[in-house]
């Protein structure tokens, strides 16, 4: 190993545990055993509203507290009707109707029906936010509508074939509830970030969120899934950065669960306990390195080639995700249709990197600025990452800033390509289950100014082969598309594409019932219950 990569390994899991955590993880709100409550660990986001929340916090809500037509389950996942009952489309892919459960209710008693179906959908495209970008490229709010009182009618303007993968992120909410509190045409959101409007398995308990870090579920018996004996009444879900704080939770019992990351080098301990059961799942999130393909130097193809040659995949594979990720070297996960077997993708291979820099100089390029590159804060192995890489291009004269901020600032970042870092580490989860969600997102100029979106790369032909993929139904034709697509893209080297991950998370032995699903990575609770 290494002396970067020793160093790094060593600090995989913080040493020191922060007083406020332990407090949040295992003080007087974590009740006893016995008391058959359930203690998760979950990351939460700044906000409630399903329908401005994406990212792992914000599916965690809308799969407790929310429902929608349809829902991932299992791995791998598949579409499963849930307030759906069926569906019909048209011949020309354009009209799509939905006829509804009569049985459902919210939380305040009062009947789901078709017209809380267009209200959800007019309100999140009102919102404009991340849930809603799949579905404005194709759906003005007033074709949404409601023609029976269980039966909702889409008409599209124009074929749009990942619209039935998409149709999980919209959550339906309650509008009675929500008007009460509008505030200037604010569709509810100020009062909807810190309340719900739901009708899923649990309610949030008023009063009980405390942003990013704590939130109570009490169970809905009136749940048309229904609920199995011993099912958790209540859960108390907290989140701290600290996983060493996470894994002594775990070991005392008074936690549960871990949050979806545990480090791979402390599940070893975690499983000689006895006391927990630790899960590898297979997730179709992408870990990639973002370039920024509009700020000199990286708006050259030559110097992305080399940076993407600089980076030791095996050796942060290796020695510091303890071979839990599958290497990937390209941006759609391994056996999705639309990959390109043929595309072996970039290796560790300096020689071959300063080779593409001497391109690069030919080019004219200025090789002299310093780079930055954000990690996020809190996930070690973002930080690992970036000095991994940053070893390696200082050999190659290439000087390299890391630093760090939480994940929604550096969204925040993304919105400008002035303010987008030159390269950044993050995750592409699974939203919905279809290549648009990842390649057609992350590399279509419609999406430029999202952090999904934030390579700002634009080819003309991957434009139109993208677009294309968008209209035509024919799935084999779209795996045409898709691989064509991605071979280009990855000769333009427009991010460094690095693994598929594995997601380990530890659920106590008290607890069965855990399941996971790539939509959502395991957060949907209904399913556990009690020994």
């Amino acid at each position: 190993m290494n002396q970067a990569l020793a160093v790094m390994h060593g600090s995989a899991v913080r040493a020191a545990v922060a007083v406020c955590a332990m407090v949040l993880m295992a003080g007087p709100g974590i009740v006893a055993a016995q008391d058959k409550i359930l203690n998760f660990v979950n990351s939460l986001g700044r906000t409630l509203d399903p329908h401005v929340a994406q990212a792992l916090a914000g599916s965690f809500i809308q799969l407790n507290a929310y429902d929608n037509l349809y829902r991932y389950q299992g791995n791998p996942p598949k579409m499963e009707p849930w307030l759906a009952r069926s569906h019909t489309v048209s011949a020309d892919g354009l009209t799509w109707e939905i006829s509804l459960r009569e049985n459902v209710k919210f939380h305040d008693g009062s009947d789901l029906t078709a017209e809380d179906v267009v209200y959800s959908f007019r309100r999140a495209l009102a919102l404009k936010q991340a849930v809603a970008s799949v579905f404005q490229l194709v759906l003005k709010p007033e074709n949404v509508t409601a023609p029976a009182r269980f039966k909702v009618s889409f008409v599209l303007n124009k074929p749009y074939a990942p619209f039935f993968s998409a149709l999980p992120l919209i959550s339906v909410v309650n509008p009675r509830l929500i008007k009460q509190h509008e505030e200037k045409g604010d569709w509810g959101k100020k009062w909807l970030a810190t309340n719900e409007a739901g009708s899923g398995a649990y309610k949030i308990v008023p009063g009980s969120f405390v942003s990013q870090s704590a939130l109570e579920l009490a169970y809905f018996p009136d749940h048309f899934k229904g609920w199995q004996p011993n099912s958790a009444k209540r859960v108390k879900v907290t989140y701290t950065e600290e996983k060493t704080t996470q894994v002594m939770a775990l070991m005392k019992g008074s936690a549960d669960s871990s949050d979806p990351r545990l480090p791979p080098d402390t599940t070893e301990r975690l499983e000689k306990s006895g006391k927990v059961t630790v899960h590898r799942d297979s997730t179709m999130r992408l870990f990639l390195f973002t370039m920024n393909n509009q700020k000199p130097p990286l708006n050259n193809v030559h110097v992305r080639r080399a940076i993407s040659y600089a980076f030791n995949y095996g050796g942060f594979i290796g020695q510091i995700m303890h071979n839990v990720p599958k290497r990937n070297p390209v941006p759609l996960p391994l056996g999705m249709w639309g990959y390109p077997q043929d595309v072996k993708g970039y290796s560790y291979d300096l020689a071959k990197a300063k080779a593409e820099l001497e391109l690069a100089k030919k080019d004219g390029v200025d090789l002299s600025r310093e780079l930055s590159f954000m990690a996020i804060t809190a996930a070690d192995e973002t930080v690992q990452a970036g000095q991994l890489l940053q070893s390696d291009l200082r050999k190659l004269g290439i000087k390299l800033k890391i630093g760090s901020a939480p994940f929604y600032n550096l969204v925040g970042l993304t919105k400008t390509k002035e303010a987008t870092p030159d390269i950044w580490a993050h995750w592409v989860s699974t939203y919905f289950v279809d290549p648009e969600n990842w390649v057609g997102q992350m590399y279509h100029s419609s999406y430029h100014g999202t952090w999904k979106g934030s390579a700002w790369y634009r080819n003309p032909e991957v434009e139109t082969l993208l677009e294309s993929a968008r209209t035509i139904t024919d799935q084999s034709r779209r795996d045409v598309l898709y691989k064509n697509a991605i071979r280009k893209i990855v000769d333009d080297a427009a991010a460094v594409w690095i693994y598929d991950a594995v997601q380990l998370r530890a659920t106590s032995n008290r607890i069965t019932g855990y399941r996971f699903s790539p939509v959502g990575s395991g957060g949907e609770l209904q399913s556990i219950v009690f020994k």
